[in-house]
């Protein structure tokens, strides 16, 4: 892909104070300069900003604006930019972005900007698609993951672990070209302890997917319980506001409220469910089945039980009728301000849910909901990310790591069982190539086209 014509898109969200057309490519700064009267663009330095307006070939004047110039390869794309900050009308936008295009500039495609600066050498591939990630983040932990992955954090352990194997592969290559003279370029020991080092970086990568794409896409979580256990009312408490309809009435909910909070850096959605019983009703029965599914498929319970009625015994045949995760679930002990003298000891059973996560509540007087938020996030977190933790949260990182793992994994098989020097060095060609379709180092048209595409126009 040769980038020789000119792209425009505005790059901000509609009806906004302000607006900022994008222009980039060989010709940004001159044909900008035709349209803007203030200052004579193609003399000023890169990164300056210069009060003008914008004409039409008419003179008329479309807006008083602010043209930023960047003067390649110290731009976004590394060719000429100009961002034009306009009001934010999108009358004024629209005739601006006409008025280029009418004179040879191009509509940007959505993510082409950042398809550039990759194509351009600015970004790697892994690096750009942490824009789309930054650009989509809605709480801390989205973003600490996109700022890490643009910082490099992904790649630089990505190209480290594949410029080693690419050496390696080289050195058997040229055995190879000596095949007659038995000659042994690659130590063979060197390369097992090579593998089994990249080996275990790469499973735990694989291993950090399931906390980065929790921190990504948020927590399912479900509250399930028996009628008026008071998962209505533990999902308002949660949430600070009455979203769940509350009442004594048994079945009052029969399908699926779904609600999401942040809670301290980790999105949550809660799901609120129908009460679990032998029902009658034909429309709570599908309520039930609906809850049962949620559980089936959320990262966390929180089971409620009435303490007030619902004895030890009780509770365990509950838990095993409703057939949680005991591994991802929390026994939350509610209406204990109905009998403050319930003993949460007692609840902890040896086959069940541990002491840390049996918690005693009052979901409708909130006692305790903080410490529920608190363990939950504790829970999911486990104590131990860093804010320069490396975390894969792409599903198509994940797959090019565990097809990687794979083929190291033939790798180390090959050279146990004295597997020909080519079988081998085709197997780490294999991992290389692999760890090079993270940072784009092996990429396809269609790749690039079936990932730039989700970006927006502008970016």
């Amino acid at each position: 892909m040769i980038n020789n014509d000119t792209i425009i898109a505005i790059g901000t969200a509609p009806q906004g104070a302000i607006g900022v057309i994008r222009i980039s490519g060989p010709k940004a700064i001159e044909i900008t300069d035709q349209f803007f009267f203030g200052r004579n663009l193609n003399k000023v330095s890169s990164h300056t900003v210069h009060y003008g307006k914008i004409k039409n070939e008419s003179d008329q004047i479309l807006d008083e604006c602010l043209a930023t110039v960047f003067i390649g390869p110290r731009s976004y794309t590394r060719e000429n930019v100009v961002e034009l900050s306009c009001h934010g009308s999108s009358y004024i936008l629209s005739e601006i972005v006409q008025l280029f295009i009418r004179h040879g500039v191009r509509q940007a495609n959505p993510g082409e900007f950042t398809m550039r600066a990759f194509l351009n050498g600015q970004l790697d591939l892994s690096q750009a698609e942490a824009v789309a990630d930054l650009i989509a983040s809605e709480n801390e932990s989205t973003h600490r993951l996109a700022m890490n992955q643009m910082r490099g954090g992904v790649s630089e352990k990505i190209k480290n672990l594949r410029d080693q194997l690419v050496h390696f592969a080289s050195m058997i290559e040229l055995e190879l070209d000596f095949g007659e003279e038995d000659v042994e370029f690659a130590n063979r020991d060197e390369l097992i302890e090579l593998v089994k080092r990249i080996s275990l970086v790469v499973g735990n990568l694989l291993d950090s997917f399931k906390l980065g794409n929790v921190l990504k896409n948020g927590v399912q979580t479900v509250i399930a319980g028996r009628p008026n256990a008071g998962k209505s009312t533990l999902l308002n408490a949660l949430l600070e506001e009455d979203r769940a309809i509350v009442s004594d009435i048994p079945g009052t909910t029969r399908d699926t409220i779904e609600e999401s909070i942040n809670i301290d850096g980790v999105l949550f959605h809660f799901v609120d469910t129908a009460g679990i019983r032998n029902a009658e009703d034909k429309i709570e029965v599908i309520g039930i089945e609906k809850t049962k599914d949620k559980i089936a498929r959320s990262q966390i319970s929180l089971y409620l039980i009435d303490a007030s009625q619902t004895t030890p015994e009780q509770a365990w045949e509950e838990l095993k009728d409703a057939n949680l995760n005991v591994d991802s679930c929390f026994l939350i002990l509610n209406k204990m301000d109905l009998n403050p003298y319930v003993k949460p000891e007692e609840y902890i059973h040896s086959d069940w849910i541990p002491s840390e996560r049996i918690i005693s509540a009052s979901a409708l007087n909130k006692m305790n909901v903080p410490f529920i938020k608190e363990r939950l996030h504790d829970f999911v977190l486990d104590g131990h990310i860093k804010m320069d933790q490396v975390l894969i949260s792409n599903q198509r990182h994940y797959n090019s790591l565990y097809s990687t793992k794979e083929a190291l994994n033939r790798v180390q098989q090959g050279i146990d069982n004295g597997v020909s020097s080519d079988f081998v060095a085709m197997d780490i060609r294999q991992a290389t190539q692999h760890l090079g379709e993270i940072t784009g180092e092996i990429s396809t048209d269609d790749l690039l086209e079936k990932i730039f595409s989700s970006f927006c126009i502008g970016k």
